[in-house]
């Protein structure tokens, strides 16, 4: 739909609020309905046709604290499921404005607004209501950009674009390979500690004494090899983001550690006891489920709270599917660049092959094998044969007891094949493995074959 023929409802109890966004509407919408009083809502919306509604957060009330815009933005979805909602928040209320997405708001606007900016926000959630598709990607100020055309992409381009200018602390969840950490740059790549550092630290590889070391330093003479003094994570990431990931591995000991410097802002470095005042923004990834993480036996509620203001759910290639050939395009184009090959396509053949394979690593499983299809193709014309999935990685053409079986004997019995397959041919084995001949040479050794 567009705004030209869109109905607006601006709810506010600043009758000046009402009269700009009036005056500023007017040429713009069909038409403009002002409210005062949110209890009078649910009247409206029986009666009106509604398009889009622009609802404060706070209203008059002995304390102000934002429920009351949340609270009728659950009413509105509850009255008027499909009417899209915007709401309106002061600078300091913007935590409770990222919540707001979590329940069902489409955007926010900060005030005092900028008119184009609030107009342009206006039309892009009609565009959407109408069906026009937003951008396939989601780029940051640096080299990173995320694509996808699928639904599921699209909503999480959509949110990106709205929390990556706040300071909110994001949790990504998703698999392994679905492209967390690049989502991570990205986010911080479009906030505005865009020329700051980003500082990634793998924590689920971290010991006990490494973690604190780690994270938030050491004085000289902490421990036996440290030799001097060291600033940890915390203090590198200062004024830009931090970006811990695998945070559902960390222990409870650490977890109870890392909760403390959160609710300080203050690092204490090990062997010190002067604490440092910190400023980052904090991302965290894992690929275990959110119902996992809430298991309290394994992971603190207190620190989900603190890490998860705004949760991404990173969807698996197979739930994406109509997004395999933008991405297999992309990488031919990446790949062929980077060999200094000339340029390369896919014919018809091979993007029905890369349409019907399942993906069980993800992104990660598809950019590889266009790399390794790219590498070593003769032709411009990428073929079906051309692309050859891990064998390691695709369990499901493995034993159907692979619950039940060893490790060593699935990756075993995986070589064996494959050697069959190719005529004891060590070349074109390792190759379809995804191996290097000398890779593949230690496995037989490893295995007596």
């Amino acid at each position: 739909m567009i705004l030209k023929k869109a109905s607006v409802l601006v709810v506010d109890d600043d009758t000046d609020v009402l009269t700009a966004v009036k005056l500023l509407l007017k040429t713009e919408a069909a038409e403009v309905i002002t409210e005062k009083n949110p209890e009078n809502l649910n009247w409206l919306l029986q009666r009106q046709q509604v398009d889009l509604v622009l609802l404060d957060m706070n209203f008059n009330s002995a304390i102000n604290t934002g429920n009351e815009g949340l609270y009728w933005l659950k009413k509105i979805k509850e009255w008027k499921p499909n009417v899209s909602v915007i709401m309106i928040t002061a600078y300091g209320d913007i935590d409770l404005a990222v919540r707001s997405l979590k329940e069902g708001a489409d955007d926010f606007v900060v005030k005092p607004w900028h008119n184009e900016k609030l107009i342009a926000t206006i039309k892009d959630l009609l565009d959407k209501q109408g069906g026009v598709k937003p951008a396939k990607s989601v780029k940051g100020s640096g080299s990173t950009s995320i694509l996808g055309e699928s639904d599921a992409m699209l909503d999480i381009f959509h949110k990106v674009n709205k929390i990556a200018p706040t300071d909110a602390n994001i949790l990504i969840l998703g698999e392994n390979g679905t492209g967390k950490d690049l989502m991570a740059k990205a986010i911080h790549e479009r906030s505005l500690r865009a020329d700051k550092p980003f500082v990634k630290v793998d924590v689920g590889a971290l010991t006990d004494t490494l973690f604190e070391s780690e994270l938030f330093g050491h004085k000289k003479g902490a421990y036996t090899d440290a030799r001097e003094d060291r600033p940890g994570r915390f203090e590198d990431a200062h004024g830009g983001t931090l970006f811990l990931d695998e945070i559902g591995n960390i222990s409870l000991q650490q977890q109870a550690k890392l909760l403390t410097v959160l609710q300080n802002r203050q690092v204490t470095r090990l062997g010190t006891n002067k604490a440092i005042d910190i400023d980052i923004r904090l991302i965290c990834a894992t690929n275990l489920p959110l119902t996992e993480l809430a298991n309290e036996n394994r992971f603190r509620k207190d620190l989900i709270y603190r890490i998860n203001t705004v949760e991404i759910n990173m969807p698996p290639l197979r739930k994406r599917a109509e997004d395999i050939v933008l991405l297999a395009r992309h990488f031919v184009k990446l790949y062929t660049g980077k060999y200094l090959k000339p340029s390369m396509d896919l014919e018809p053949g091979a993007l029905q092959k890369l349409r019907q394979y399942h993906y069980p690593g993800n992104v990660r499983e598809l950019q590889y094998t266009i790399e390794r299809a790219v590498i070593m193709a003769d032709d411009p014309v990428l073929k079906a044969d051309d692309l050859i999935f891990s064998i390691l990685e695709n369990q499901a053409d493995l034993d159907q007891d692979a619950d039940n079986v060893p490790l060593s004997t699935l990756e075993k019995n995986a070589i064996l094949r494959v050697i069959e397959k190719n005529n004891g041919n060590i070349t074109r084995a390792a190759k379809e493995l995804g191996l290097t001949r000398t890779a593949l040479y230690r496995r037989l050794s490893k295995y007596d074959i």
